[in-house]
């Protein structure tokens, strides 16, 4: 199994990269996860909506470049469903099985996802009604896919 996560912006603390190091480290055991991460652009304040939307339309056009068409794509944004680790496990075993052993994580860029990118994805997922930011979201999903393999593993994990 292979996940492959898509990332808007880049870590750059270093005890970030340490947390997704460590949170790498414990998946392998479970799969192969590679993170492709891809520039983000300088949204200027208080820039129009037009603007706005040309920058995620840019950033998404890198991302839709990097995908296949038989690419499984779980797309994170703020309307997706919301569900509990348990319900995450669930779904990750329904991914796999409906999207082959390669899934793809897509976290866009600050200005969340263009409708082209949201018409792309066959699954959207949200990992909070709370707002973080990306390089959290992206912490945040690689300990509940970590959670997700432990408890389709019948492994002991934190509740």
């Amino acid at each position: 199994m292979k996940i492959r996560i898509l990332a808007v912006g880049r870590l750059k603390e270093k005890y970030l990269l340490a947390m997704e190091e460590e949170y790498l480290k414990r998946l392998s055991g479970y799969c192969n996860v590679v993170i492709e991460e891809i520039n983000d652009l300088p949204t200027p304040e208080n820039a129009s909506p037009k603007l706005n939307e040309e920058i995620k339309s840019k950033e998404d056009s890198k991302i839709l470049a990097k995908l296949k068409p038989t690419d499984f794509v779980v797309l994170l944004d703020l309307g997706g469903k919301e569900l509990t680790s348990t319900e995450l496990s669930s779904e990750l075993d329904s991914w796999f099985t409906r999207g082959g052993a390669n899934l793809t994580f897509v976290i866009g860029g600050s200005l969340g996802l263009s409708q082209e990118m949201k018409s792309r994805g066959n699954a959207v997922l949200t990992l909070s009604r709370l707002t973080f930011t990306h390089q959290m979201s992206r912490l945040i999903l690689l300990e509940q896919l970590y959670r997700s393999f432990r408890i389709l593993h019948h492994e002991p994990y934190d509740k």
